[in-house]
């Protein structure tokens, strides 16, 4: 069915890890194990309509000025003028609060679903700006390393806010992301208020260099510089005292043989990644530390090739 016959379109957007340890709002990768379902229809006035929020989620706003996903087709329709509204109904599956981008999830899958519709289709650079005003709603800001793999999928690195350039980056074969969600609320704009404002040169220098180390070893198969490189000296250090047991974690997930291990975006998630021989031994070590400081936890191993939010019905 072409996009101007098409009056419905259902889309799955994956979660995802932002930042990556090393790569502070530019850096992400997709979680396809879950995601958010999306849902938009054709309506004949314009604007956007909400109807419907299930899923794990519990309340989310029904305003769309206020909801990530209908701000986002807002900015959609603002600027493309499609000649009718939109009807949007949400399944949530990323929970809230958990550090692996439910917002952006909600919000690239509103866009891709919406562009399904049109008679001549967005580019994906037109979506990622669309889907960044809604994810301005949840965290305060314009970021990109939620909303990048979200809609592309797989290992993403953004630069630039007003015009992004997007790149996705090789991951060496075998390697896998372990993801740990303990059973706790963080709020994004909580744990971005935390952040010191400046960063000692030497910090700079030390992040920076990882930086570059860890995405060099993507491209050349070097697992040496990525379990060298992947640890992030910067935002961390100020946020891992949100995290109940959060060295702990790390600590078992290192020491089960782990190249690196962090916080997923804002937190409380945790991720790792391991050689796929090593992946289930980190993931148990990883839970195991949680649920001894009374956490409940979700987890999964999933491949660093995931796919992007894509059309399902």
């Amino acid at each position: 069915m072409s996009g101007s016959a098409r009056v419905r379109a259902t889309v799955f957007a994956p979660a995802s890890v932002g930042n990556v340890a090393i790569g502070f709002d530019i850096l992400g990768f997709a979680v396809d194990a879950l995601g958010d379902r999306v849902s938009v229809a054709r309506r004949e006035a314009p604007g956007v309509e909400i109807a419907a929020v299930r899923g794990i989620a519990g309340e989310l706003p029904r305003e769309p000025k206020d909801n990530t996903a209908g701000r986002a087709l807002l900015a959609m329709q603002e600027a493309l003028q499609p000649g009718f509204g939109f009807v949007v109904e949400i399944d949530k599956g990323i929970p809230l609060g958990s550090g692996l981008g439910g917002s952006a999830a909600s919000a690239v899958g509103a866009v891709v679903a919406a562009n399904a519709l049109l008679p001549v289709p967005a580019g994906p650079l037109e979506l990622l700006k669309f889907a960044m005003a809604g994810e301005a709603v949840a965290s305060g800001s314009r970021h990109v390393d939620n909303i990048a793999p979200a809609l592309y999928g797989g290992l993403v690195l953004t630069v630039g806010i007003d015009e992004p350039r997007v790149k996705r980056i090789p991951v060496p074969a075998g390697v896998r992301a372990v993801i740990v969600h303990p059973h706790m609320f963080l709020a994004t704009a909580k744990a971005r208020a935390i952040l010191k404002r400046s960063v000692e040169l030497s910090d700079f220098v030390w992040q920076t260099a990882n930086l570059a180390g860890f995405i060099s070893g993507c491209y050349t198969d070097d697992l040496d510089m990525i379990r060298a490189s992947l640890e992030d000296v910067v935002i961390e250090p100020q946020r891992q005292a949100l995290i109940p047991g959060f060295q702990e974690v790390r600590g078992a997930a290192m020491g089960a043989g782990a190249l690196g291990c962090s916080i997923s975006g804002a937190g409380p998630s945790m991720f790792a990644w391991a050689l796929e021989a090593s992946a289930a031994a980190v993931l148990a070590a990883m839970r195991r530390e949680f649920e001894a400081k009374g956490l409940a936890t979700d987890g999964w191993v999933v491949n660093l090739a995931g796919a992007g939010a894509r059309v399902i019905a």
